[in-house]
């Protein structure tokens, strides 16, 4: 799973990257938790813009917002079919910049497992797979969510856990976003791991366990 990332690049320099407009009230973050609201790239007509949802996916249906606390991931295997996912899936897709993410490690003799550290090697901001929601509840409130999507962890991964997020190199980003894309098995075959060569991982604080936590220290490397 993903419950945990990070994303403190300058605004400007992401909307560069992205090549979307700017949200300049962006702040540095270190400790990313769900149903916090999050930046994401989609496409509107023929641009890409940022926008602010809520992490935790709201599927349009659902009677309670809370429900969003159970869907802060979708797994790749299942995305396409299951209810709370596939209409997202098939119409609102999103990027996710994330300059990296969390994962605990069980560790054998303790009860506290070990966070670690995601990032590109060349420690550019990466796009993690989203799918966003419009939800609309009884009582009249207006509420956009998202979730990241999962896939199996590749070697960098494995020993720390059996999952990942799906992060997409930058040549497939527009067939992702494309709002009319009717190829679903064309989009299923994105949902793969990144390559583990070409990324980095490291031990850090046990700090980062809680939200409360929001700093850079939370991504030192520890010994």
């Amino acid at each position: 799973m993903c419950g945990r990332f990070a994303l403190y690049s300058d605004p400007f320099a992401l909307a560069r990257r992205f090549k979307a407009e700017a949200l300049p009230e962006l702040r540095p973050r270190y400790n990313v938790a769900p149903s916090q609201t999050i930046p994401i790239v989609r496409k509107e007509g023929e641009k890409r813009r940022f926008a602010l949802p809520r992490w935790g996916l709201i599927p349009h249906w659902a009677k309670d917002a809370r429900i969003g606390y159970k869907m802060i991931n979708a797994r790749a295997e299942t995305v396409a079919e299951k209810p709370a996912f596939r209409t997202a899936f098939r119409h609102r897709r999103c990027l996710i910049p994330a300059d990296g993410f969390y994962e605990w490690q069980a560790v054998a003799g303790s009860k506290v497992k070990q966070p670690w550290f995601m990032a590109l090697k060349d420690r550019e901001p990466m796009a993690l797979a989203g799918l966003w929601e419009k939800w609309h509840s009884p009582e009249g409130e207006d509420l956009a969510s998202c979730s990241i999507i999962v896939t199996a962890a590749n070697e960098i991964m494995q020993p720390i856990h059996d999952r990942m997020p799906v992060i997409l190199a930058p040549e497939v980003w527009d067939a992702w976003l494309e709002t009319d894309a009717k190829d679903a098995q064309a989009l299923q075959d994105l949902l793969k791991p990144y390559p583990a060569g070409d990324m980095a991982a490291w031990p850090v604080t046990t700090k980062v366990n809680s939200p409360r936590n929001d700093s850079a220290e939370c991504l030192e490397a520890i010994k």
